[in-house]
């Protein structure tokens, strides 16, 4: 095979890579965009098609079950708030106020994100498959709170709190103080060993 014949075949191989992928964000965002209008019991691989504006084959084929395609939709979105505790717990001097601030978007521009990633959540106790990715947000809460402190009990109240302020938030229409839950969430630490 000439080096012209490889090029034009891995270009191939790149290009249907590269719509496969857009596809598979394409079915990502119509289903979350169903979580965020109907809940997550309104995700069917017909309702996404329809959302998506594809054939129900179509999902089926990039997500041979419902499961799969909800694990896939609570990933992207718990991703990147890892990405974003990742980044707090690395580089950030006071990792803490981080978190409420993120906590904090919840009740304006993180809204829809954040409401699709509770209703997924939820789901998830009801749908052993979703619970490891499910986990995720509580697993990196805790290891932020690591950074604050060694005391298992206030790490636990740290996680626990985060959730709450979350489901409160959503469950406000107004905007949501920073400085507030950064004191709420210090208000855990006290009298543990480091916070």
């Amino acid at each position: 095979m000439t080096e012209k014949a490889i090029e034009t075949e891995q270009d191939t191989a790149d290009g249907r890579t590269l719509r496969g992928r857009r596809r598979r964000a394409q079915i990502l965002e119509a289903t979350l965009e169903i979580v965020r209008r109907d809940g997550a019991t309104g995700v069917t691989h017909r309702t996404v098609a329809k959302e998506a504006g594809i054939t129900t084959s179509l999902t089926l084929y990039y997500f041979a079950t419902l499961d799969d395609l909800l694990i896939a939709a609570l990933t992207s979105v718990t991703e990147a708030y890892t990405l974003r505790i990742r980044e707090l717990v690395d580089t950030d001097d006071d990792p803490l106020s981080g978190l409420a601030e993120l906590i904090a978007e919840s009740a304006g521009s993180g809204r829809e994100r954040a409401l699709a990633e509770r209703e997924l959540s939820t789901l998830a106790a009801r749908r052993p498959a979703l619970r490891p990715v499910a986990r995720r947000w509580r697993d990196n809460v805790a290891e932020l709170a690591r950074t604050q402190t060694d005391d298992p009990e206030a790490i636990e109240a740290v996680v626990a709190l985060s959730d709450g302020l979350c489901t409160a938030i959503l469950l406000n229409d107004g905007a949501a103080d920073p400085d507030h839950i950064r004191a709420v969430l210090r208000t855990a630490l006290r009298g543990s060993t480091r916070g």
